[in-house]
This record gives C-alpha cells, sequence and structure tokens, in this order.
C-alpha cells in the first residue's frame, strides 16, 4: 500500500512536499556564454545573419501579401 492510500485511509493531510527553486548564479552563466564566444567566434554573425534573414522574408511576405 502507497503512503498517499496510507494517508487518505488514516485521515491525514497529503504531505507537504518542500519545493525549492535552483540558485540562479549570474556569473556562473556568464563564463559559460565567454567561454562558448571566445570558442566559436563566429555564433555573433551567424545569429545576427540569421536575425536579418528572418526580418528580411518577414518584410517580404508582408508587401507580397499586400500587393
Amino acid at each position: 500500500m502507497g503512503e498517499a492510500k496510507r494517508r487518505r485511509d488514516l485521515g491525514l493531510p497529503p504531505r507537504e512536499k518542500e519545493f525549492t527553486l535552483p540558485k540562479f548564479n549570474k556569473e556562473v552563466v556568464r563564463e559559460k556564454v565567454r567561454k562558448t564566444l571566445y570558442k566559436y567566434p563566429i555564433i555573433p554573425f551567424l545569429f545576427y545573419g540569421f536575425a536579418i534573414i528572418i526580418l528580411l522574408v518577414g518584410v517580404f511576405s508582408v508587401i507580397k501579401y499586400y500587393k
């Protein structure tokens, strides 16, 4: 018999679980991002390239839609 059934049969409320969010350490994340960018310096160029392509495709599709 599981604990939940046993507590229900005894008339006890469900057990309270301790819930804690994991700690977010900005310094650790910042160091990981810097290491990745130093290891792969092409990433910013790829990101901005994709962003510009998506922007241009969106503008052209809006222009094409309203023609």
